[in-house]
C-alpha cells in the first residue's frame, strides 16, 4: 500500500465512522476512527521513503504496528507533535483521548455513544489529530 492508498483510506473510514455513528453502530464507529488516525499516520510514515528506494529493514518493522503513540515516533513527528500539544491545550486534551485507541477495541462490543462521540470529535475537530496529521502527510 503506498502514500496515496492510505491517505484515501484514512479519509474513507473516518467517513464510515461518521455513518456508524450515526446510525447507532458505536463499536464500529469507535474502531474506524483509530484505523483512519492509524492509516493516517502511516501515510507520514509512507512519505519518508523515497520512490526507488530499497526500504530501510528498521523503519518498516516498526512501522508495522498499531500503536498511535508509537506510530507518530515512526512517522518522526514526535517532536513537533509534544510542541504543538504544549502550545494547543485542546489538542493536548485531543491527543489524551486519541492515544488510547487500540486495535483490540474491534472485538469490543460495548462501546458507548460517548465515547464513539467524543474519540470521532477528538480527531476530525478544529484542534482534532486527523487535521494536524493531515498537514503533514
Amino acid at each position: 500500500m503506498n502514500r496515496t492508498e492510505l491517505k484515501a483510506v484514512a479519509a474513507m473510514r473516518i467517513d464510515e465512522a461518521k455513518t456508524l455513528l450515526d446510525a447507532g453502530h458505536f463499536s464500529g464507529a469507535y474502531y474506524l476512527v483509530g484505523y483512519s488516525v492509524e492509516c493516517a499516520l502511516k501515510a507520514c510514515v509512507a512519505r519518508k521513503v523515497r520512490r526507488g528506494d530499497f526500504p530501510d529493514k528498521k523503519l518498516a518493522n516498526e512501522a508495522y504496528i498499531h500503536d498511535l503513540d508509537k506510530l507518530v515516533a515512526v512517522a518522526g513527528l514526535k517532536r513537533a507533535f509534544e510542541a504543538d500539544r504544549r502550545a494547543n491545550p485542546s489538542l493536548e486534551v485531543n491527543w489524551a483521548i486519541v492515544k488510547d485507541w487500540t486495535v483490540e477495541t474491534r472485538y469490543e462490543v460495548g462501546i458507548s455513544s460517548a465515547q464513539a462521540g467524543d474519540l470521532y470529535s477528538a480527531c476530525v475537530g478544529r484542534n482534532g489529530v486527523l487535521p494536524w496529521v493531515k498537514r503533514r502527510w
